[in-house]
């Protein structure tokens, strides 16, 4: 990343948006937020009747599967996540890892210590299934809607894998290109997805209008009591209605809350319920069209237009996981859960358009091994719901936290209807669980093998941190030597990078050693995470003098930010302290980490801690300093 002195302004949610504004964020909201859940009906019906399951498309389970589909999306959709979850936004961000944040500003201050290492491991393992879900649903998306081939030219459907995997090819390569130009046109495609999906629904809910009545719970409770346990199988089709539905939370940043709601309740809900109801309808008319029922409800005229809309709002749909992946590498790295990678802003006015190389490459490997290898959305159907289950599950105890110590809710209130949404939740995780010889195995060894990584990056960066405080003087001692033997002082500001806020950096101590002289002026710099999404610029920067031209300074950014330390100094400029960018050095330490038998940490982990630190990002870049004014002094430090 290219040095750069001065920070993009990025657009924000507005709290309370109103006319052309709303409706603009309306609109946006539709292409990105929406675009997982409005896929789903390309397969969840198909699903739920598949002979796995050994359940036939007879009218009493038809108007079951419909009433369960139809609770699901109203209970865990419209009650959880719209009237509850998006009030627990940190600074108007959402997420994992932003409600995560929002937690332990509590648990930190009450000093539970217990709870808060469970919260983190929770919050750290929900954010991997997250990574999961970002390599699942573009696959399964996309696939969906390629294999409406076998309904509109059922000669070429031997080519749905490779037109597939094509698709999802040229998909992320366009990443590094940024997507603000064609994310101008997801609102309108999936606008248009929406309105077609429900016209399809509806014509057929207009010959056969008694499906309605499967709105009605009953039905439901008469599915469980005729199936049992086959029923509770089931169950883990049904969710595919709902998923998605974390993406309303974690998106609430960029639009915020009126518009995501209105969406939904507008036009999201009504498309999805009509096209649901329709396929039910047109299962009762024609129980073979269990085929694939949602191409099925379209005339013959048009199947092509109609396979090529599903593809665009496929390709919607994967995009936005893909953005959202981003968005969590980033937050990860700002809270100290990965590693620094290459953040790159491909847009300067829109908010939370960037790119991460590293994180694309990974989901474009990840998707299309996993296109090669399950090869269609039913066999994949498996491997999608554990992924959001758990992490649903655990945004609803996130939730019940929040309640019960930010907002003071009453403990009966808060047991009440977190037993309520967790009843829901741990149903389709139980009924998903049963899918992991199936493939649902796929997206738990990648959460597992993410959360190896987060977690031995998080310890070995406090281990290293702890070992080189230990090497390191106190300030007040090394200030006071350089006043009884001054150094030879040259011209120009030096600038120590530290991760120590409070003890004279390493590399300082080094080069003073080597060199035997100083920087006229010299800035001792901490950039620190904060647990909030970003960091106005009145209260960036805090500035301490101290002696012998010596400056202490702590530059806070959110963990939804970028640190741009040639920025930082340039708001020093307004706490007096001026530094000159053609004269200013910036010294890091580079160390080499020597695995030993020290106490801390397993070996093997040490050894994964040292190859991640190899491959990070340089700090160099990370902080945007410009090359031609950076020197490195090594040191060798033993873990």
């Amino acid at each position: 990343m290219a040095a750069n002195d001065t920070e993009p302004h990025y657009q924000h949610a507005d709290s309370d948006p109103r006319g052309r504004r709303l409706a603009v964020l309306t609109l946006t909201a539709i292409g990105v937020v929406y675009g997982d859940i409005g896929t789903s009906p390309l397969y969840t019906v198909r699903e739920a009747f598949s002979p796995q399951h050994g359940i036939a498309p007879t009218p009493a389970n038809v108007y079951g599967i419909l009433s369960l589909i139809f609770w699901s999306l109203i209970v865990v959709v419209a009650i959880k996540y719209l009237v509850f979850i998006l009030r627990a936004d940190n600074r108007g961000e959402g997420g994992v890892l932003a409600m995560l944040a929002l937690v332990l500003q509590r648990q930190q201050r009450s000093g539970e210590r217990r709870a808060r290492a469970i919260l983190i491991l929770l919050g750290v393992f929900g954010t991997a299934l997250l990574y999961g879900d970002g390599i699942i649903t573009p696959a399964i998306s996309v696939l969906g809607a390629i294999e409406g081939l076998e309904v509109v030219a059922p000669a070429l459907d031997r080519f749905v894998v490779a037109l597939t995997v094509g698709i999802l090819f040229l998909l992320f390569m366009v990443q590094k290109s940024g997507t603000s130009r064609i994310g101008k046109a997801f609102g309108p495609v999936t606008l248009v997805w929406f309105v077609t999906i429900g016209m399809l629904g509806g014509a057929e809910i207009a010959r056969h209008p008694g499906i309605l009545a499967a709105a009605n719970p009953w039905f439901g409770v008469r599915f469980f009591i005729a199936h049992g346990f086959i029923a509770f199988v089931a169950l883990g089709a049904v969710f595919l209605a709902v998923t998605g539905a974390e993406a309303l939370y974690a998106d609430m940043g960029h639009f915020g809350r009126k518009p995501i709601r209105l969406a939904f309740f507008v036009l999201v809900l009504p498309a999805l319920l009509l096209n649901y109801f329709g396929q039910g309808a047109l299962l009762l008319r024609e129980p073979a069209a269990i085929a694939n029922p949602f191409y099925l409800l379209a005339p013959r005229w048009f199947l092509y237009p109609l396979l090529v809309i599903a593809t665009a709002a496929a390709v919607v749909a994967s995009q936005a996981l893909i953005s959202g992946a981003f968005s969590l590498a980033q937050q990860s790295v700002q809270l100290g859960y990965f590693p620094r990678v290459t953040i790159v802003h491909t847009s300067k006015r829109e908010y939370g358009q960037i790119y991460v190389p590293e994180v694309n490459t990974a989901l474009m490997v990840g998707t299309l091994l996993i296109v090669l290898a399950f090869r269609s959305s039913g066999a994949l159907g498996a491997a999608y719901g554990i992924a959001v289950t758990g992490t649903m599950a655990i945004t609803t105890i996130f939730f019940a936290v929040i309640a019960r110590t930010r907002w003071n809710w009453p403990l009966w209130r808060v047991i009440a209807l977190a037993a309520f949404f967790l009843s829901f939740d741990l149903a389709f995780l139980g009924a998903n669980a049963l899918k992991i010889q199936h493939g649902g195995w796929v997206p738990l060894v990648m959460a597992v093998g993410i959360v190896t990584v987060m977690t031995t990056w998080k310890a070995g960066r406090a281990i290293l941190t702890g070992v080189m405080r230990q090497t390191s003087l106190p300030l007040d001692l090394l200030l006071a030597d350089i006043g009884r033997n001054p150094p030879h002082r040259v011209s120009g500001t030096a600038v120590f990078m530290t991760s120590d806020t409070y003890g004279a950096p390493v590399v300082l101590l080094h080069h003073i050693k080597h060199n035997r002289a100083l920087h006229r002026q010299v800035v001792l710099l901490s950039v620190i995470s904060a647990d909030v999404p970003y960091v106005e610029e009145e209260g960036r920067v805090s500035v301490t003098a101290l002696e012998h031209d010596f400056y202490r300074v702590t530059a806070k950014y959110g963990f939804m930010e970028t640190p741009n330390v040639p920025h930082v100094l340039r708001l020093c400029e307004k706490h007096g302290l001026k530094a000159q960018p053609g004269v200013t050095s910036y010294y890091l330490g580079r160390e080499r980490l020597v695995v030993t038998s020290r106490a801390g940490m397993m070996r093997w982990r040490k050894k994964l801690f040292v190859f991640l630190m190899r491959n990070a990002l340089s700090a160099t870049q990370y902080f945007g300093l410009p090359l031609n004014r950076v020197v490195e002094l090594g040191a060798q430090v033993e873990l």
